[in-house]
């Protein structure tokens, strides 16, 4: 079992940044492909980027592709989502989510994941 707690979210100008982190419990984190995803009001969640176990392989929703980078370290259990030139549109609640793996893939539907953290609010103000 994993829990995910995501944090860094906040309200920021059209055009700024932001890094989400996820922290995640357990000893086995290197062995799970992780996700970020998105929910804004009246709309499903949406894929926004997926990383592979080792960190090696990456995935992100076209919208974002340019502007927002994951990554991850696996010592510290944590995976990040670095956010630039954010724009109204980017807003929304972030979820963090994550799957046991058996290879070095991403994933990048909502069905596949297992294990979704709480969500973090983040705001891009026009």
């Amino acid at each position: 079992q994993v829990q995910l707690v995501e944090s860094g979210g906040g309200l920021v100008q059209a055009g700024g940044s932001l890094r989400l982190s996820c922290a995640a419990s357990g000893r086995t984190f290197s062995s799970y492909a992780m996700g970020w995803f998105r929910q804004a009001p009246g709309k499903e969640r949406e894929f926004v980027a997926g990383i592979s176990r080792s960190g090696s392989n990456t995935y992100y929703a076209d919208s974002v592709k340019g502007r927002f980078t994951i990554s991850r370290d696996n010592a510290k259990n944590t995976v990040y989502l670095q956010m630039n030139s954010l724009k109204p549109e980017d807003t929304a609640v972030y979820y963090c989510a994550a799957q046991a793996a058996t290879g070095d893939y991403t994933l990048f539907s909502k069905y596949e994941y297992t294990y979704w953290g709480q969500g973090t609010q983040v705001t891009a103000s026009s």
